[in-house]
């Protein structure tokens, strides 16, 4: 939890495993049913569910295991997506929409086209990236409630 942020009302916590493309999504779609149930608005549920998504599908991309955590307080939505992968060498080169590093095996199965940060940026309200390069990476999603 974030220093200073309200205790959460929700916590949920999904493991991901790199490689695994037939789960790819799912952790995302139970993030949104469980924002749905906690009567989240519907335009807040659809942000949350496009970064829950493409944080888990650069998981499955690029690490070797990771996982998606979800809290909800009364004033935000903050999605957690923590990796054992190869970082990220250039944070600000990584959010040019189209910059992929994806392998052609993965582009050849319709992923790694380089918007996944990107979307990740546009929809979340506060977007922290913390990476080391050979050991992993942690993104930070806050999107905040509105009243």
């Amino acid at each position: 939890m974030s220093e200073g942020a309200a205790e959460p009302e929700l916590v949920m916590r999904f493991p991901l495993l790199g490689g695994a493309f037939l789960m790819a999504g799912r952790a995302a779609l139970l993030v949104k049913r469980a924002l749905e149930e906690a009567g989240i608005e519907p335009a807040l549920v659809r942000r949350a569910g496009v970064c829950a998504y493409e944080a888990e599908m650069n998981v499955v991309i690029y690490a070797l295991s990771g996982s998606l955590t979800l809290e909800l307080d009364q004033q935000q939505v903050r999605i957690i997506a923590q990796d054992r992968g190869p970082g990220i060498e250039d944070v600000a080169l990584a959010l040019t929409p189209g910059y992929t590093t994806a392998s052609e095996k993965v582009r050849s199965l319709g992923f790694g086209a380089g918007m996944g940060l990107p979307n990740i940026r546009a929809q979340a309200d506060e977007l922290r990236i913390e990476s080391t390069p050979g050991q992993g990476t942690r993104l930070v999603m806050v999107l905040r409630r509105s009243g």
